[in-house]
């Protein structure tokens, strides 16, 4: 008996067409509803705040003639280590600073002004613990040793809806018309050979001091700009000085200028907010 071979399929047996038919489709990929993507957002914004990199705003000018009013500027939050202070709002979730490092002479630094401890503050780290810090006759003295200071050319600031003159002596009439600021500005140079420009406006109350000696886990801070900054030469008090800082209270080392405005910008005018801009200030790194 001979078999015979049959080409047609059988009836019974699934064809490809109807296999693709049976497959289950593919689930296509569910996109994050809205409110998932801001949570994302939310964390992502908040990571980076805490742990890399936060922008602060100059509003004084208390650190001429690094930093004007109106400087905005991004501070690097790794370098001096974690602490509650690093977090928005301040948030109480670590115990106390981790992966801590001590700041160098010269840094410029943002950190919680005591004693409130809930306001930023910038200025120069000038004496680590175990150093000896005084002002006498507007020089600053280290460890009992005269910090060199000499007269630069003067500091000229235009006059803006951010500046002022602090006082009439100080007022300078261009000859273009321009009304300027000129202050009487010197180098210092640190121990450590790091130097910086400061202000020195005359004669004051606090260019003559006691000795500081700085303690433990202290660190004392002075502005550029001597006469016209609260700071660790007063004593800790709401709207006043700073006192020694606990260096458990450091948000970070500024780092680059990413913007910088004379405050002559409306909203309104559109081209105002390119004309206000101090382009030469922007990108500039300490």
């Amino acid at each position: 008996m001979t078999a015979t071979m049959n080409d047609t399929p059988d009836a019974s047996s699934p064809t490809p067409a109807d296999q693709a038919a049976a497959s289950p489709a593919k689930k296509e990929k569910k996109e994050d509803s809205f409110p998932v993507f801001l949570i994302k957002l939310v964390l992502v914004v908040a990571i980076f705040r805490s742990f890399i990199f936060s922008p602060f705003n100059i509003p004084s000018e208390s650190m001429l003639p690094r930093l004007e009013n109106g400087d905005y500027l991004l501070a690097a939050k790794w370098p001096y280590g974690y602490s509650s202070y690093s977090l928005p709002f301040s948030a109480p979730l670590l115990p106390k600073r981790i992966f801590a490092s001590q700041p160098d002479r010269g840094d410029v630094v943002i950190f919680k002004a005591p004693p409130g401890n809930d306001v930023d503050y910038i200025k120069r780290v000038i004496g680590l613990p175990g150093d000896s810090v005084q002002m006498i006759g507007g020089v600053l003295h280290l460890n009992g040793k005269a910090v060199p200071k000499v007269k630069v050319e003067d500091f000229v600031i235009p006059v803006s809806p951010n500046t002022d003159c602090l006082s009439i002596e100080f007022a300078v009439t261009e000859a273009d018309g321009r009304q300027t600021c000129h202050y009487p500005q010197y180098r210092e140079t640190l121990p450590s050979g790091r130097s910086y420009n400061v202000l020195d406006m005359g004669q004051r109350a606090v260019d003559d001091t006691a000795p500081v000696i700085v303690p433990e886990g202290h660190l004392f801070m002075m502005g550029d700009n001597r006469d016209n900054s609260m700071d660790s030469r007063f004593p800790a008090m709401e709207g006043g000085g700073i006192g020694l800082v606990p260096q458990d209270n450091l948000v970070g080392r500024a780092t680059i200028m990413m913007w910088s405005t004379d405050g002559s910008a409306n909203w309104f005018l559109p081209w105002t907010w390119f004309t206000a801009a101090r382009w030469n200030r922007i990108g500039g790194t300490f």
